[in-house]
């Protein structure tokens, strides 16, 4: 029996609970045998933001992931030149680790954007399912989006994601405000921003 093998991608500048629960939950509803963390370094929707040196962004994202042998890092992104697409890192897995169901994890925002990917079809194609966080209020018109691309559907696994809100761009504020960040995010991570002041 091939192994059913998540896909976790992000820029996690930082990295912080939220991720660390709905990646918990993803694995447990999807019944995944792994948890593949795709670090971003440019990701292209995000060109004009200022991002933390990824070398910083990978340090801290592995020291929270110690401990828990279904999470794992993936330096496919991290390896390539950019501009880095899912469609492409998809394809790339599919190559590196054949024989295995890949589930693309993404929140509910991220579906009702996927007109907009890059080669957007191809990427659902590529994926044996696709794992969606729903929050509340999500507006999501799968039948809509189904017209767009045939045999989405099938694909898409909901899974409602426990209601926390929290974010990176909150925490990167809090930190710049001077307010207390220390409960957002991992022991291992709240040490690393104090030592190699952060986000200041």
């Amino acid at each position: 029996m091939s192994e059913r093998i998540g896909i976790f991608g992000g820029t996690f500048d930082p990295p912080h609970i939220g991720h660390l629960i709905l990646a918990g939950e993803a694995v447990d509803f999807l019944k995944l045998d792994r948890l593949l963390w795709l670090l971003t370094p440019n990701p292209p929707h995000k060109r004009n933001q200022s991002l933390t040196d990824w070398q910083h962004r990978l340090a801290m994202l592995e020291s929270c992931l110690v401990g828990n042998p279904q999470f794992e890092i993936s330096r496919v992104d991290i390896d390539r030149k950019a501009p880095h697409y899912a469609v492409d890192t998809m394809h790339i897995l599919a190559n590196e680790i054949p024989d295995t169901e890949l589930v693309y994890i993404m929140g509910g925002d991220s579906l009702c954007d996927l007109p907009d990917w890059h080669k957007p079809a191809e990427f659902v194609q590529a994926c044996h399912l696709i794992g969606v966080m729903r929050r509340p209020g999500d507006m999501i018109n799968l039948g809509q989006l189904e017209v767009i691309f045939p045999g989405l559907s099938a694909k898409v696994r909901f899974m409602d994601a426990p209601l926390l809100s929290i974010a990176s761009h909150q925490i990167r504020q809090r930190i710049r405000e001077n307010r207390p960040f220390r409960y957002y995010v991992p022991t291992s991570v709240y040490s690393y921003i104090l030592e190699h002041k952060l986000y200041r």
